[in-house]
């Protein structure tokens, strides 16, 4: 037997691979480096929606199936075949809920007005932002987890609320920086209205029945109006000879389309009128719209919307009006690349340097002052338990990371309860700032304001 101190060493067994994860296709992260863009977005969009006496409103990612099959209609693309939904588990009588991940979020703020009774006292002009889920293709500008932002005016009945809509989504692109873009309006009129229209454009079809492709073929006596939006070239002859919707809307749905042509007239916002453009949902009428570019192929819609005056009470509530747009992000932040609008991400005022990590105790309560005045301050933290790395090393950090000002925490300017403040970047002038200054410690809240690119008066 060998001896214990002789015995040959056991067989090391190899590392087990641990397979890396990764995120679900067309469910995408949005790293640090495209963020400040979204979130650019976003600011934008809060403080205009404010102008506009828009309010936020948050509904839940998860609703019941019914909710969406019965608000989008059940012969849709988007229920048919789009819809994230499932069988939850069961309850303690062995029944299951149905519940779908929204698709879209008109559906989910009319269920929530109409759930809780906003508008008893009035009309109410609500918007949102958040993710939206749908099982297609995922390519350029469309994905499976998608974001939108959207707006919508409910209780009133008048175009001057679908103008009011068009209004907000114009000035928002121009707070963006957005140029390239264009309106299309058109109207769906009224339901007697479009039965008439149907019967007539369902004749048409039946008559070029050999030149539609499978689905419109499919979708001819379900949902025919879905037909005239199609994408295939090859059917544009038969779309462009079939009856327009327009000639078949009577006075009221004519005035109101004009009432909204004359308030954009006025307002110098620039619109044509698109024959074609009609609804996959089923609870539009009237005015329909979108805003158009050509600068992302075939993905060109950016923000789209319309009036919807009998969704509500579908959804059980009492009857009311409403008009409402949802938008893109991901649509609108790749115009934003393409148009270059978006401004440079914002850096840290200042990179503390710390030579010792003794000396962490007193710095950090100095950051906490510095930034409870309002200075950004990005910390140098040590990546190892080795230190925090040579002084030499930590100012090439803080250079790198954008910042103005770099803080130095050194032991003869802790001894003498101070830090030594440095100018990393030039001042507007393109001059140089002065090179180094000191500063107390125990004051900070008096000079934090030097740290700021714009401090407050």
């Amino acid at each position: 037997m060998l001896d214990k101190m002789t015995a040959a060493p056991a067989e090391k067994s190899a590392p087990v691979r641990i397979e890396k994860l990764s995120a679900v296709k067309g469910m995408n992260d949005i790293l640090p480096v495209d963020s400040a863009r979204w979130e650019w977005l976003e600011d934008k969009v809060r403080v205009l929606m404010g102008r506009y006496a828009y309010q936020n409103i948050r509904t839940p990612i998860l609703e019941h199936t019914q909710l969406f099959v019965r608000g989008i209609g059940e012969v849709t693309d988007i229920v048919e075949k789009e819809m994230y939904s499932f069988e939850d588990r069961s309850d303690k009588n062995g029944e299951h809920d149905h519940l779908t991940m929204r698709p879209e979020n008109t559906a989910s703020v009319v269920r929530a007005v109409t759930e809780h009774n906003l508008l008893y006292n009035g009309g109410k002009r609500l918007y949102y932002m958040g993710p939206m889920f749908r099982r297609e293709r995922p390519q350029r500008g469309r994905y499976r987890q998608f974001h939108q932002i959207g707006a919508e005016a409910l209780g009133f009945a008048g175009p001057e609320a679908d103008a009011e809509l068009i209004l907000l989504a114009a000035a928002l692109w121009k707070e963006l920086g957005l140029s390239d873009w264009r309106l299309e309006l058109n109207s769906l009129g009224q339901p007697e209205e479009r039965a008439q229209h149907r019967a007539q454009l369902i004749l048409h079809l039946e008559k070029h029945y050999e030149l539609l492709d499978e689905e419109a073929r499919r979708r001819l006596h379900s949902n025919p109006l879905r037909i005239l939006d199609t994408k295939n070239p090859a059917m544009k002859p038969v779309v462009d000879s079939a009856p327009r919707l327009i000639d078949f809307l009577g006075p009221r749905s004519l005035a109101h389309f004009e009432g909204l042509k004359a308030i954009l007239n006025a307002n110098g916002i620039a619109w044509t009128l698109n024959h074609r453009l009609v609804r996959g949902l089923d609870y539009y009428n009237l005015t329909v719209f979108e805003f158009v570019t050509d600068r992302l192929g075939a993905q060109g819609t950016i923000c789209a919307g319309g009036r919807y005056d009998d969704l509500i009470a579908q959804m059980g509530g009492k009857p009311a009006p409403a008009v409402g747009w949802a938008l893109g992000v991901e649509r609108v932040l790749e115009l934003i690349k393409e148009e270059g609008a978006f401004q440079a991400s914002p850096v840290p005022d200042a990179y503390a340097v710390i030579p010792d990590a003794s000396d962490l105790p007193l710095v950090m309560k100095t950051l906490q002052a510095l930034r409870g005045a309002g200075v950004s301050v990005l910390m140098h933290a040590s990546a190892s338990l080795d230190g925090m790395g040579s002084m030499k090393s930590q100012l090439k950090r803080a250079d790198s990371s954008g910042a103005r000002f770099a803080l130095i925490f050194g032991a003869t300017e802790l001894s003498e309860g101070k830090v030594a403040v440095k100018s990393l970047r030039c001042d507007k002038t393109g001059s140089a700032s002065p090179e180094q200054q000191l500063h107390r410690l125990d004051d900070a809240v008096a000079w934090a304001s030097l740290l700021l690119i714009n401090p407050p008066a």
